[in-house]
């Protein structure tokens, strides 16, 4: 069904995302566990997620908050996981990047993975679609992950270590990446950003407090644009050739 208003845009986008609940919400619950566990009371843990709101970086936090690192360390750890975010920003500039100033900050504050790669494939298959909609599809995209992420972190910290170990709620912190990694390998230098970061994390994991994904992070990032200004050097050879 085609999008016409900015409210089917906004309907349209909720719809799309209702399936990752089914990952938002173990995965929001987990997080309320471990918090528990690393002594968090329900109130912190709330407000945790509700203002930082990046599970991946909120774990690597909690984490090494666990293991008594430095708060420097703690703060940059946090940001490189986080760093992915700048990127999706990038990209999404030349679809949002004429709306208001108030509206690009919320969605820089809403911005997740999965609503990045929804809002990515939706842009890039309908160009034509007005700036108004595609602010109004991207907010819908977050009008049901980000209610069920902060009320599941609630939760999970309200249950805390009741959770016996043999549901093996952690199993889906792994497949939630995987399930949106996969699909977004689209270029060759996207392929190059995610192997090159892979195997530099397994020589890297030996590195303290977590650093090992900060130096994977960065390689990968490397790996990605060398990549790109590689093929872009050579797609305008051939253009020259012909």
């Amino acid at each position: 069904m085609a999008i016409t208003t900015t409210k089917s845009a906004f309907w349209k986008g909720f719809r799309d995302s209702a399936p990752f609940i089914f990952m938002a919400s173990p995965f929001g619950f987990l997080f309320g566990v471990l918090a528990a566990e690393a002594g968090l009371i329900v109130p912190e843990a709330f407000a945790f997620s509700l203002t930082v709101f990046a599970g991946a970086a909120q774990f690597t936090a909690l984490q090494l908050m666990q293991e008594n690192a430095p708060l420097i360390i703690i703060l940059i750890s946090a940001l490189a996981v986080n760093l992915r975010m700048a990127m999706y920003s990038a990209s999404l500039t030349p679809y949002l990047g004429g709306a208001p100033m108030w509206q690009r900050a919320l969605a820089a504050y809403f911005m997740v993975d999965q609503s990045y790669a929804l809002s990515i494939v939706k842009f890039e298959s309908e160009p034509e679609m007005p700036l108004p909609q595609r602010m109004a599809y991207f907010f819908g995209t977050n009008g049901i992950i980000a209610p069920v992420w902060v009320v599941a972190t609630a939760v999970g910290a309200l249950v805390g270590t009741r959770i016996p170990e043999s549901w093996g709620v952690d199993f889906v912190l792994p497949l939630a990446f995987l399930a949106m990694i996969g699909p977004m390998l689209r270029t060759p230098a996207h392929v190059a950003a995610c192997f090159v970061a892979v195997a530099t994390s397994l020589p890297a994991a030996a590195l303290p407090y977590n650093l090992g994904l900060i130096v994977a992070g960065i390689a990968g990032m490397i790996a990605g644009a060398q990549a790109e200004l590689w093929l872009e050097r050579q797609k305008a050879k051939a253009e020259g050739a012909k």
